[in-house]
């Protein structure tokens, strides 16, 4: 039996970054809310199961005003000064079914929170890592909705955009509780430190499991955590002129025997 090598060829390839600001309009409370007050701002983070908003406001309230913010949903925080009126509330008030943040996922576009929605209109921002993307998801978002696309710009390879923040609810999407709390023993009992300070072991012996079962929780955890997030290590990847490991991009070796 000989061996032989394959190999295969792969052509480098450059990915731009392009930053994409645009405004939106289609049926939603909160939108209506800042068309009706227009020195009204909303600024809405969505999470898994409701979206935490903060509402500003340069002049003093209206009761009409107060009463539509307190059917929105949980008062959480409330100050009124000479600067003006804020509010943090909780609410579950808008559906995320077939909302905009999910075109921008099916077109590979990264969406930086909060949504800003400021006289009538729905202000976004993304990141693509393809213009074409966002050719793409204009024209998708054109097909149901008005829309105004306010700013595209080509970000430097050195320049990670500022206000591109990983959601907490997003990095932690389908890892367990068991698998959340065998990640947090290890972490704060220095299991990733330079020299570690625990073991597996000792880890476990904390527990009231098996060594092999709190392992099982606690690589099953981190692989999670890494997949979650890897599309924001693509994103830091992306922008870096650097290569510190000395990886080929422009060529892979496979070898195969027969």
């Amino acid at each position: 039996m000989t061996g032989t090598a394959n190999y295969v060829e792969f052509e480098p390839t450059r990915m731009g970054l392009y930053e994409a600001s645009i405004r939106v309009k289609h049926e939603c409370p909160y939108r209506r809310i800042s068309e009706r007050y227009p020195d009204l701002t909303i600024r809405e983070w969505p999470l898994s199961d409701c979206q935490v908003l903060e509402i500003t406001t340069e002049t003093t309230p209206t009761d009409e005003l107060l009463d539509e913010i307190n059917e929105i949903g949980t008062v959480l925080y409330e100050s009124a000064d000479d600067n003006g009126y804020h509010v943090v509330t909780q609410s579950c008030l808008c559906s995320l079914e077939d909302s905009v943040i999910d075109r921008f996922e099916e077109h590979n576009c990264l969406y930086q929170s909060p949504t800003i929605y400021r006289q009538g209109w729905e202000h976004y921002t993304v990141v693509a890592f393809d213009s074409e993307d966002v050719r793409e998801l204009l024209d998708s978002l054109r097909s149901d909705r008005e829309i105004e696309l306010l700013s595209k710009t080509s970000i430097s390879e050195t320049q990670i955009p500022h206000s591109m923040l990983a959601p907490a609810n997003q990095l932690f999407e389908d890892i367990t509780d068991r698998q959340l709390a065998a990640l947090q023993l290890a972490l704060e009992s220095g299991y990733y430190e330079q020299p570690r300070k625990t073991s597996l072991r000792d880890l476990a012996e904390r527990t009231a499991v098996a060594r092999s079962t709190y392992e099982e929780h606690l690589r099953k955890a981190e692989n999670k955590l890494l997949t979650n997030a890897g599309q924001f290590l693509r994103l830091v990847t992306a922008t870096s002129t650097t290569n510190p490991l000395g990886v080929e991009s422009g060529r892979r070796t496979e070898q195969t025997a027969d």
